[in-house]
C-alpha cells in the first residue's frame, strides 16, 4: 500500500466515525424528543378527559340555571378538542405537534382562568389544575423540540 492509499484509508475510517457519532448524537436527540411528545401527549390527554368532563358538569349547572357558568361550559369543551388535536399529534410525533401544543397551551390558560372563577367548586378547580399541567407540559416540549420541526 502507497502513502496515498494510507491517508486514503485513514481519512475514509475518519469520516465514517464522525458519521456514526452523528448518528449517535441524532439518536439521542431523537429519544429526548420522545420522551417530551409523550409526557405531552399524556398530560394532553388527561386535560382533554377532564375538561369533557367539567363540560358535563357545567352544562347540568345551566340547566340547574346557574348561567355563570356558561361560558367555562363552552370553553370547556373547546378547550378539550385542542388538547384531543395536540394530545393525538404528539403522540405520533408529528412535525405540527408544536403548532398544536403552541394552541393547546393558550386554550388551557384560558379555560383554567374561567375555571379558577369558582374556587368552592372542586370539579372547576381539578379542571382548572389539569390546564395549568397540560399547559406547562405542552410549553416544555415546545421549548425541548420546537427548534428542531
Amino acid at each position: 500500500m502507497d502513502r496515498r492509499q494510507v491517508l486514503g484509508a485513514l481519512g475514509a475510517a475518519a469520516f465514517g466515525l464522525a458519521g456514526l457519532e452523528a448518528r449517535a448524537a441524532d439518536k439521542a436527540d431523537d429519544k429526548g424528543h420522545a420522551q417530551h411528545f409523550d409526557k405531552s401527549a399524556k398530560a394532553c390527554a388527561a386535560c382533554m378527559k377532564e375538561c369533557d368532563s367539567c363540560y358535563h358538569h357545567c352544562a347540568q349547572l345551566v340547566i340547574d340555571g346557574k348561567k355563570d357558568h356558561a361560558k367555562s361550559m363552552q370553553l370547556c369543551i373547546d378547550c378539550a378538542e385542542l388538547c384531543a388535536t395536540a394530545a393525538r399529534l404528539s403522540a405520533r410525533h408529528s412535525s405540527l405537534a408544536v403548532l398544536a401544543c403552541e394552541a393547546c397551551a393558550k386554550a388551557c390558560d384560558i379555560c383554567a382562568e374561567a375555571c379558577e372563577k369558582f374556587p368552592s367548586d372542586d370539579h372547576m378547580k381539578k379542571c382548572a389544575k389539569e390546564c395549568r399541567d397540560c399547559a406547562k407540559e405542552c410549553r416544555e416540549m415546545i421549548k425541548h423540540v420546537g427548534h428542531g420541526k
